[in-house]
């Protein structure tokens, strides 16, 4: 009898043990799958930056600062326990709020960055175009500006620091967000000679200028047009110029001189503007482009309109389009109106 009551006694004791160690066990692998499994990040920020030559430490501090993740003694755990800390990378990454601690690891410890659609147009200016790379990728614009003044590597691609500009055809392009400036640079070389395939080099070359030459006077008919129909004729414009050898007189080169482009009414004070972009003092081409000319611009050169104008101005009734002539008298006619029209409107700059 003492020996039964015995061995249920200590089946009691074993039962009780093996419950506490079933609690502990499933507390440990609540807490285990919590840690893993368990929804961690805020949603506070749609994407984590981490900046080129940070080490995990800093990450832990940027995920404190910007509270991307509500427990970041679990994320810190985690990330030990998958050794990612020897495996930071730099890049912008996509976040989704309740995304788990194992989730964001392995997107992180994979590099997989979501990519930036670096869009560019209508630009004028190297140091605007800096600081609006510099607004989407790592490099700040500093670092953009030193690439695009660089003597040496405008040489290395057949360009100066005067027409770099011609480089960067306008469009939209994926890169990563930690895009060095120079791997940038290299990119946009290799898209330029992507661009000048054959067939539009052999169009160049019929025209008479260089794929250079032909991107300043894009940027010029980008310049004059309001609309994408109308530039091949004034391309054609500028072409009969060229090829006569007379002054382009082109008012967008004037502006451009003058670097005030809040100049809607050119007068005869802004001719007289000492600048080699001033085509009203300066025969030919100016020696770079006066803003980076769109691809609808380059190929309106490429493809432009045979006719005999020598002659444009602006129409008077403010739709962006043009009156053509082939004759000063009938010009002549034609800047009457517009300056008439300028007058009413009182537009006196």
């Amino acid at each position: 009898m003492a020996k039964k009551k015995s061995r249920k006694k200590i089946l009691y004791i074993v039962l009780a043990v093996l419950f506490i160690l079933g609690i502990i066990g499933g507390y440990l692998g609540y807490t285990l799958y919590q840690r893993f499994m368990g929804a961690n990040v805020t949603g506070e920020r749609e994407y984590l930056y981490i900046p080129t030559g940070s080490d995990f430490d800093d990450l832990m501090q940027n995920l404190v600062d910007s509270n991307i993740v509500e427990d970041t003694a679990s994320f810190h755990w985690v990330a030990r326990q998958k050794e990612y800390p020897l495996r930071v990378k730099a890049g912008k990454y996509k976040l989704e709020e309740g995304m788990n601690n194992r989730t964001l690891l392995n997107l992180l410890g994979a590099g997989l960055q979501e990519p930036v659609n670096l869009r560019f147009q209508n630009i004028r200016l190297k140091e605007s175009f800096a600081a609006h790379l510099a607004n989407q990728l790592e490099p700040d614009s500093a670092a953009f500006s030193a690439v695009l003044n660089n003597d040496s590597l405008a040489q290395e691609h057949g360009f100066t620091t005067e027409n770099i500009f011609t480089m960067f055809i306008p469009n939209t392009y994926e890169f990563y967000w930690n895009t060095s400036s120079e791997e940038f640079f290299d990119r946009m070389a290799n898209e330029y000679d992507t661009f000048w395939n054959d067939e539009r080099k052999a169009k160049a070359d019929s025209v008479g200028l260089s794929p250079i030459e032909v991107s300043i006077l894009a940027s010029i008919v980008k310049g004059e047009a309001l609309h994408v129909d109308e530039m091949p004729e004034i391309a054609g414009l500028y072409i009969n110029r060229l090829r006569r050898g007379m002054l382009l007189q082109a008012d967008p080169t004037v502006i451009f001189a003058t670097q005030d482009f809040s100049i809607r009414r050119v007068l005869n004070r802004h001719l007289r503007t000492p600048s080699p972009y001033n085509t009203y003092i300066h025969k030919g081409l100016p020696p770079g482009p006066i803003m980076m000319p769109s691809i609808a611009s380059i190929d309106a050169v490429l493809n432009f309109n045979e006719h005999q104008y020598i002659y444009m101005c602006a129409k008077d009734d403010f739709s962006g389009y043009h009156n053509f002539a082939t004759n000063m008298r009938d010009h002549l006619v034609n800047a009457r109106k517009f300056q008439r029209a300028l007058d009413e409107r009182n537009i006196k700059r």
